[in-house]
């Protein structure tokens, strides 16, 4: 039988460290994720473009940690499960972390980002949400005849006095209940075939 299993992952380098993912141990974080989001996030532009509609009234002379590198490292926290600030007190010292940040150095404390969320306005986020479907428009080469959207609501039963959970009587349990949005696009040539 073929081994299958590719053993190394090359990414691109940041300043002088070199990046890959191996399955041979050595010094490990249980975060690797982290740099397909990098990568991910760099070709969409998605955190740069939200930095740029969210003004900064920070004084320049005493900032540590730009905002664009603050709303990746709360974005990529999000997006891989750390939706409490204070995981940022150990994710900050991880250094598959640091590198998905390109800093060499301790990224933003759990206070920091909680600040940044605290000055988050409703111009903000309106701001964000024309800045995501900007980018879901500029995904398309061309426009779509049709998009399916299918909403679907999922339940995560909880074990525990975890915040955000809630009682949900169809499911007779605490869960958290996400929502999921999946997308379909359908060409020209599947709606004459369907009809």
């Amino acid at each position: 039988m073929p081994d299958c299993t590719q053993e190394l992952f090359q990414f691109p380098s940041f300043d002088r460290r070199k990046i890959e993912a191996s399955f041979t141990g050595g010094e490990v974080s249980s975060d690797g994720g982290v740099l397909l989001l990098r990568q991910a996030d760099r070709r969409l532009g998605l955190v740069a473009a939200l930095d740029a509609v969210l003004p900064d009234p920070r004084n320049p002379h005493f900032i540590i940690h730009r905002q664009v590198d603050l709303l990746r490292q709360r974005v990529y926290g999000l997006a891989l499960g750390y939706e409490d600030l204070n995981d940022h007190a150990t994710l900050r010292l991880d250094p598959a972390w640091q590198t998905a940040l390109e800093r060499d150095e301790e990224l933003a404390s759990s206070p920091t980002l909680c600040r940044l969320e605290n000055r988050v306005q409703r111009r903000a986020v309106v701001a964000f949400h024309r800045v995501l479907l900007e980018k879901f428009i500029a995904s398309h080469d061309e426009a779509p005849t049709e998009l399916i959207l299918d909403f679907d609501a999922t339940d995560d039963r909880v074990h525990g006095q975890q915040e955000g959970r809630a009682f949900h009587g169809y499911y007779g349990d605490w869960c958290f209940l996400p929502l999921y949005v999946f997308l379909r696009r359908a060409t020209l040539g599947e709606l004459s075939s369907s009809e």
